[in-house]
């Protein structure tokens, strides 16, 4: 028997926040390869559930009044090895700016149809499943 040491990354939650038929994303400072733009979330802290940690992450970074409303799924990222928490979350108050300027560098409301643009290697199944039923499909 082999044995491996392996660098456990930590669990990470993201929110999925969607707001006048736009979802946001957030565009890192540093990509981490083919990934600049991201759903605002991070390291899910000890004690907390993926839907506390997305709650926090977004006031964190965002400014962002958020709740969670149900988890849509979760999954190793196929480029970055992290384990991800997709957080499905209602918007209640605030206005998107960059709260963590170390983190992030732009956040922007994106299109259904511009998804694409913004993750060229497409969404996790579950989120764009979300995402396709509530965002208004237009060209």
């Amino acid at each position: 028997m082999t044995t491996e040491t392996k660098t456990e990354k930590p669990p990470v939650s993201v929110a999925i926040i969607v707001d006048n038929g736009k979802v946001l994303m957030a565009r890192r400072r540093a990509a981490e390869g083919e990934i600049s733009w991201v759903f605002p979330g991070g390291a899910i802290e000890a004690g907390e559930s993926p839907e506390q940690a997305a709650v926090r992450e977004v006031a964190e970074e965002t400014g962002l009044h958020v709740e969670a409303e149900r988890v849509l799924g979760d999954r190793v990222h196929p480029k970055s090895g992290v384990p991800m928490h997709y957080v499905a979350v209602r918007l209640v108050d605030g206005e998107a700016t960059v709260a963590d300027d170390e983190e992030l560098d732009a956040v922007a409301w994106i299109k259904h149809a511009e998804i694409p643009e913004h993750v060229p290697y497409g969404l996790f199944g579950p989120v764009q499943e979300y995402l396709d039923g509530v965002l208004p499909k237009e060209a």
